[in-house]
């Protein structure tokens, strides 16, 4: 069986450097992370992975739900939502995008395992 390649999208290094830990701790492939929308959208163009895990409060002109609705219409990926904001109108503007999934920070192993599982079953 080969192994997930999963796109990292997270402004906070420790804990991209985390979730990417736990990622290859769990049997999956980082195939990349960015730290801001921009980025995030030309790396995955390019990279093509088989998931995207999200945080909606990025930096610069694109947010993590504007880049993940864009990605989601051009390259048709799964995407996760992994955020600390759980609030209604956020809530409201990720559902607008069709998500694979939505994590609130912090999260367990387990948490992130399923989230990522259901998501690659479809």
């Amino acid at each position: 069986m080969t192994k997930a390649k999963i796109f990292i999208v997270e402004d906070d290094d420790i804990i991209a450097k985390t979730t990417e830990w736990r990622l290859k701790k769990l049997g999956y492939e980082v195939s990349g992370r960015a730290i801001n929308g921009k980025d995030a959208i030309e790396e995955i163009t390019r990279k093509h992975p088989d998931l995207v895990l999200m945080d909606i409060n990025l930096p610069g002109d694109i947010d993590g739900i504007t880049a993940a609705d864009i990605i989601r219409k051009t390259l048709d990926l799964p995407i996760i939502y992994i955020t600390a904001r759980s609030d209604d109108e956020t809530l409201h503007l990720a559902k607008a995008t069709h998500p694979a999934g939505y994590i609130v920070k912090p999260f367990e192993d387990k948490d992130l395992r399923v989230a990522i599982e259901l998501a690659l079953a479809d």
